[in-house]
């Protein structure tokens, strides 16, 4: 059993900061990589950023690039999501998610390529 738990969400307006976590647990829980995917309403779920946890290479959308960070400590399973300058377009559910072993650098950006999924978060981001 693994579980991915998200904390961190909450109400700021816009031009601010928040700071997302997502512990995982499990006996046996290792992965290749950490994402953050965001879900507005009525739109679909999109791709925020990964981290390989090996090297910590980061990948982010073009819509958060320079405004969002993401980052891993590896000893503690926690993988960050810094969120800074934040827009009203930010306002989402954030889910943090996993994967299991290697894949391409493009499956990164695809919620399939992922095995493992928190229960999500809110941000809402007020103009």
């Amino acid at each position: 059993q693994v579980n991915l738990v998200e904390s961190g969400g909450g109400l700021v307006q816009a031009g601010g900061s928040l700071r997302l976590s997502c512990a995982a647990s499990g006996r046996t829980f290792s992965s290749y990589a950490m994402g953050w995917f965001r879900q507005a309403p009525g739109k679909e779920r999109e791709f925020v950023a990964a981290i390989i946890r090996s090297g910590g290479s980061t990948f982010y959308a073009d819509s958060v690039r320079g405004r969002f960070t993401i980052s891993s400590d590896n000893a503690k399973n926690t993988v960050l999501l810094q969120m800074g300058s934040l827009k009203p377009e930010d306002t989402a559910v954030y889910y943090c998610a996993a994967v299991r072993a290697f894949t391409s650098i493009r499956n990164l950006g695809f919620s399939y390529a992922y095995d493992y999924w928190g229960q999500g978060t809110q941000v809402t981001v007020s103009s």
